[in-house]
C-alpha cells in the first residue's frame, strides 16, 4: 500500500513538472498608441467631441442669456414671476449639468467603439504569437505591478512585427 501511494505521489509530481507554462509579457498600450489606425481613432474622437461641445455651447449661451435677462429685469418683476424664473433657471442649470455628464459618457462610449477594432486586431496577433512560440500565458505590463519581468519573454516586438508596425524613431535633442 505504501508503495502504491509513493508511486501515485511520484506520478502526480511528475505531471506537474512536465506541464510547465511559458509566460510572456506585452506592452499593449504602447502598441495601440503607435498603430497607424490610432491616428484615425483620435481624429474621429476629436470630431465627435467637437460636435458635443458645440451643442453644449449653444445650451450654455442660452442659459447665460436667460440669466442676464433675469438680472436685468429682476427689479421690475413680482415675487411670483421671480420664483417661476428662478425655478426655470435652476432646471436649465440641472439640464446643462446632466447634458455634460451624458456627454462625457457618450464620449467614452464612442472612444471604446472606435478602439474595439484595434484591440481585436492586437488580440489576434497576440494569440498567433503565443501559439507560434509556445506561450501558455501572456500578461500585459500596463496597470499591473510586477516586481520583475525578464525582457526575453516580452513579446511586444514580436506582435509589432506581426502587425507590420515599426517602432518610432527616438529623435536626439539638438546640440548647441
Amino acid at each position: 500500500m505504501k508503495l502504491k501511494l509513493t508511486l501515485l505521489l511520484f506520478a502526480f509530481i511528475s505531471t506537474f513538472s512536465i506541464a510547465q507554462t511559458k509566460t510572456g509579457t506585452i506592452d499593449s498600450d504602447y502598441i495601440i498608441n503607435i498603430m497607424p489606425e490610432s491616428e484615425i481613432v483620435i481624429a474621429r474622437s476629436q470630431e465627435y467631441g467637437a460636435r458635443l461641445d458645440s451643442l453644449f455651447s449653444i445650451k450654455m449661451e442660452d442659459y447665460q442669456a436667460r440669466v442676464k435677462d433675469f438680472r436685468d429685469k429682476e427689479k421690475e418683476m413680482g415675487a411670483l414671476m421671480k420664483k417661476t424664473l428662478v425655478k426655470e433657471l435652476t432646471e436649465l442649470e440641472q439640464d446643462i449639468k446632466q447634458y455634460q455628464d451624458n456627454g462625457n459618457k457618450l464620449m467614452q462610449l464612442k472612444q471604446n467603439e472606435l478602439m474595439r477594432p484595434l484591440y481585436k486586431k492586437l488580440n489576434l496577433a497576440i494569440e498567433e504569437i503565443a501559439k507560434e512560440n509556445g506561450y501558455t500565458l501572456i500578461l500585459t505590463t500596463n496597470g499591473n505591478q510586477f516586481a520583475y519581468i525578464d525582457q526575453k519573454f516580452d513579446v511586444t516586438k514580436l506582435v509589432m512585427a506581426k502587425l507590420n508596425i515599426k517602432e518610432p524613431e527616438i529623435k536626439e535633442p539638438a546640440q548647441n
